[in-house]
């Protein structure tokens, strides 16, 4: 795997070129046709994914009105951390929005890794506190609004 794609990830901003070439040993590459589910919400997850190519919609199902598309994320994104964070069924769907290439991290992988390189360690789990924080700050814009909006 080309660890320069990782650079451009978000996550691993902060991380050192050998341990960008550590990270991208353990990610495996996953092809998907437009459409094609990745996971649903409630499955368990043992894996998160970086966007190669394509897009990818995360979603939900809203009862007595179908898909709630959350977000539509793009190259150089990623998504499924809450499940190498913690051992919790997924909480939303994800769908291949267009034809998709994507690197799979494996939880167990990621955790190996991080166990026997405390300072990678250390940058990713404050990234993965930052996109936490910056998810929780957006669902919150988004109650209020809903909210809001429910009053008329």
């Amino acid at each position: 795997m080309d660890a320069s794609i990782l650079k451009k990830v978000a996550l691993f901003e902060g991380l050192t070129q050998s341990q960008l070439h550590r990270v991208a040993k353990i990610a495996r590459p996953r092809g998907y046709e437009a459409g094609a589910c990745l996971f649903h919400e409630g499955d368990a997850g043992q894996e998160m994914f970086i966007i190669l190519e394509g897009k990818v919609r995360i979603s939900q199902q809203v009862p007595g009105m179908g898909e709630e598309a959350l977000a539509i994320l793009e190259k150089g994104q990623y998504f499924g951390e809450m499940s190498v964070i913690e051992d919790i069924p997924r909480s939303a769907d994800a769908f291949a929005h267009t034809a998709c290439t994507l690197w799979v991290i494996e939880r167990e992988h990621l955790d190996h890794l991080m166990f026997t390189d405390k300072d990678l360690a250390y940058v990713l789990l404050w990234s993965f506190v930052r996109t936490l924080s910056v998810r929780l700050r957006e669902t919150n814009a988004k109650m209020k609004t809903f909210l809001a909006l429910s009053r008329f």
